[in-house]
């Protein structure tokens, strides 16, 4: 089948995008969660609707794990059929699942995306490592070899070579899947490079690397990204945490720091250059495949060459095509089922 009727509008599509509430109807595939995937499901969501015989999906945000939670609620018209994920499901989730009665889901990998670090476009440029990161945010840090509660208060404070202004972060709130990227590869990678790890293991604290701050310099965002944005405007020395796509899609606001000497590009988050990128999900109530109308045609459409695929729209927005697409195509063909974590 042809995709022609992609609509220019759809690829045009920002995370401003506002999503109707769930529909009344269970003649509509229903999706939530991740606010990174949100843009590319509604672009999905939006071609989909004009290319086929069934409803516009309705797709809404409210982070990664929320999404993974009402998708675990259980079997039936009142539950979700999609969760869209930013970060891989957990085991807990799936536990849930399961004693609720979900007990098949497909997981589907569907592109790659980076997290970047970027701040007003005509503030002073950074060059980031997670060491810096860690000694910027961690509510402790090594100085002299021992632990002390974190006394910098500028950048220029944590690197000589880092601007001099107030530190100040936005960083995802602890629901968003971007967040258990950012302490995994950003703070947990430098609280081991500077010696923290070891020191708090000496001293017998546990998960004393993702201890941050409390002081006001590293503030949570619970919304999606454009609520960072708007942060940002108003704080314009302040440093934000986005995922790539939203970045390129507001470069005219926004200026991206590297990390680790390398620029995040989806040439260089394909590449695997980049440090901090991750895989992006959504997950399936296969009990509902064959009963919601038009939910097996979304998935298969979402993962499509035309939709996913490296010349596809989702790609014109940021996405990093999945090299293993093909496979993917082929487990959602045949609704396979995800098997224990490893």
């Amino acid at each position: 089948m042809s995709f022609m009727k992609i609509a220019t509008s759809a690829i045009a599509i920002t995370a401003v995008t506002a999503t109707a509430g769930i529909a009344q109807s269970r003649n509509n595939v229903q999706v939530a969660g991740s606010s990174t995937v949100l843009p590319y499901a509604t672009i999905v969501a939006e071609a989909f609707g004009e290319n086929f015989d069934f409803p516009t999906p309705v797709v809404e945000g409210g982070g990664s794990g929320a999404g993974r939670k009402a998708l675990c609620e259980g079997v039936g018209e009142n539950t979700i059929d999609v969760a869209n994920s930013s970060s891989r499901i957990k085991q807990s989730d799936i536990d849930t699942c399961n004693a609720n009665g979900v007990t098949e889901i497909m997981e589907v990998r569907f592109g790659y995306d980076g997290i970047v670090f970027a701040s007003d476009i005509n503030g002073a440029a950074f060059a980031f490592t997670p060491s810096d990161w860690y000694n910027a945010l961690a509510a402790q840090v090594m100085v002299d070899g021992a632990l002390v509660d974190n006394p910098n208060a500028a950048w220029s404070d944590v690197n000589a070579e880092l601007p001099d202004q107030a530190i100040l972060a936005f960083i995802p709130g602890t629901k968003h899947g971007t967040r258990e990227v950012f302490d995994e590869k950003v703070i947990a990678a430098g609280c081991e490079a500077t010696g923290a790890a070891e020191a708090f293991e000496a001293a017998g604290v546990e998960d004393g690397c993702n201890m941050l701050r409390t002081d006001g310099v590293s503030v949570d965002i619970d919304g999606d990204y454009t609520e960072t944005l708007a942060r940002l405007a108003a704080n314009p020395e302040a440093v934000g945490v986005f995922g790539l796509s939203f970045y390129e899609n507001n470069t005219d606001k926004l200026q991206v720091a590297t990390m680790d000497g390398v620029v995040p590009s989806t040439e260089t988050v394909a590449s695997g250059d980049y440090p901090v990128s991750r895989p992006l999900y959504f997950y399936v109530k296969n009990a509902h495949l064959g009963v919601i109308p038009g939910l097996k045609e979304y998935v298969e459409f979402f993962v499509s060459d035309d939709m996913a695929g490296p010349d596809g729209p989702l790609a014109a927005y940021g996405l990093v095509s999945d090299p293993e697409l093909a496979m993917v195509q082929e487990m959602v063909a045949t609704e396979t089922p995800m098997g224990p974590l490893e």
